[in-house]
């Protein structure tokens, strides 16, 4: 697949804006443009800022020219987005409706504002879980509807409603000697913006967020990475649309097992948006799905369920936007699911880290790029090769003494709300990395060179794999 990268002069490259602080130092940033549908932002950095808090993206001044650069000095003015128009006029826009044209690359100064306020709501749902077994709301939120987005810190919590919490029950069992049945737990919520934010938001936004995975349960359901027909639709099964099945069944199932037990996710989901589109009907609206890891596959599933069923859709008037904003999520389905989220007009914006081993997963062999030889012939088994969905905008970043780091929420937040850096910074922070590329030009040839960072992806998928073993056996997996 052919692919153009552009390495930017050290001075005149995009990296992180820095922080006072002793122990942050960044690497040189730089831009990758590939010649597929993706689209990618790539912003390099080896040790990582603190974690971002929940407040507006402050945007460089104009009249601070000599300590910050604009997109000018680095792309074609030409090539730079509008960052004048309000978000009330080009929401569409920045839902996808253009697939993110011209929004990518570079990075949309509004459009990086929404992934981080949307990155923002979805890290409530990470800190409302409770995990403490001896707590009674053990597995469900700590807070009640109206205070998740104070107490998480959200800037602006009363900017979003939130309407209904989302429960879901993993299809396993980690003791089938007992059969105990499984139990449902928090995994997010549906919420819908206020009459104040629809002013500056141009539409009545509902937005659902899935955290990612975080139980015992959750971990051995994502192992189950089998294809599987998703049959959301049963007036139309559609068996060429396959979706992994531990995925499949944490959205559709449900307490079964006792008499007044929760809905399945879906059954949830799925009823709360069709009250809250009957509620609103007639305004402008957006349904905008946010996930994490797990919770983006959940989001992916979700959205196509929504548009299969034509949830969307109103007599009349246009369809609804479905978006989904996905943070460090894996693959979800075949190459049927994927051309069927498109012909839906489903649009999915993948924030994604390179050295993020969980984003190349599941189909880390059998993928989207290996369905075909030559471009020409396709291959037998690529009905059966999972595929990613949507535009990509990836990030670069490591940290060897935090290996989590490369798949932690904060950090993707942290990097896509500070992507440009003072000259002052890029000089001081990155003369040691600087200095070790220049040499790595010099003693190695092309080939060494690609064979070296091969190895350093494996390296740090290896890394992550054993904190996530660790993780496992701490708490009693096995």
């Amino acid at each position: 697949m052919a692919a153009k990268v552009f390495t930017q002069n050290p001075i005149c490259s995009p990296s992180l804006i820095r922080d006072k602080t002793p122990q942050q130092k960044h690497n040189l940033g730089h831009f990758s443009l590939s010649k597929n549908t993706s689209k990618r932002l790539v912003v390099s950095s080896s040790i990582m800022s603190p974690p971002i808090p929940s407040s507006p993206l402050a945007l460089p001044s104009s009249s601070s020219s000599s300590s910050s650069f604009s997109s000018s000095q680095v792309f074609p003015p030409s090539r730079a987005p509008a960052a004048t128009l309000p978000l009330s006029r080009i929401w569409r826009e920045i839902q996808g409706s253009n697939n993110w044209e011209n929004l990518i690359d570079p990075l949309s100064p509004i459009l990086q504002q929404e992934i981080t306020r949307y990155g923002n709501l979805l890290s409530a749902s990470y800190k409302g879980f409770d995990l403490n077994p001896d707590s009674k709301r053990y597995l469900n939120c700590k807070y009640g509807k109206k205070n998740l987005l104070k107490e998480s810190g959200i800037h602006d919590p009363d900017g979003y409603q939130l309407t209904k919490y989302i429960y879901a029950t993993p299809d396993v069992n980690l003791n089938p000697i007992k059969n105990e049945p499984n139990r449902a737990r928090w995994i997010g919520y549906v919420a819908v913006s206020s009459d104040e934010s629809v002013k500056r938001l141009g539409r009545r936004d509902i937005v659902v967020t899935f955290r990612g995975t975080v139980t015992n349960h959750e971990w051995l359901a994502n192992l189950k990475s089998s294809l599987t027909p998703a049959r959301l639709d049963p007036h139309n099964p559609r068996p060429d649309v396959k979706v992994e099945s531990g995925f499949l069944g944490l959205y559709t199932s449900g307490e079964s097992e006792s008499k007044f037990g929760l809905e399945s996710c879906r059954e949830q989901l799925l009823s709360e948006i069709s009250r809250l589109m009957n509620k609103h009907k007639g305004e402008e609206m957006s349904i905008t799905l946010a996930g994490h890891s797990m919770g983006s596959s959940l989001a992916h599933l979700l959205a196509y369920d929504i548009a299969e069923l034509g949830m969307n859709q109103r007599s009349d008037e246009k369809a609804v936007p479905v978006t989904v904003f996905s943070f460090a999520g894996p693959r979800v389905g075949n190459l049927g699911f994927k051309k069927r989220c498109e012909e839906l007009g489903v649009k999915v914006l993948r924030i994604t880290n390179i050295n993020d081993p969980i984003t190349k997963l599941p189909g880390f062999l059998f993928n989207e790029n290996f369905r075909s030889l030559g471009g020409v012939y396709e291959l037998p088994w690529s009905c059966s090769c999972y595929t990613h969905v949507g535009v990509e905008l990836t990030l670069d970043f490591f940290d060897v003494q935090n290996i989590s780091c490369v798949h932690d929420l904060e950090t993707y937040i942290n990097l896509v709300n500070r992507p440009r850096c003072s000259r002052s910074a890029v000089n001081e922070d990155n003369f040691g990395g600087d200095f070790l590329n220049r040499t790595s030009e010099m003693m190695f040839g092309k080939g060494r060179r690609r064979a070296l960072h091969l190895t350093n992806a494996a390296t740090n998928a290896a890394y992550l794999l054993c904190s996530i073993s660790n993780h496992m056996l701490y708490y009693n997996i096995f």
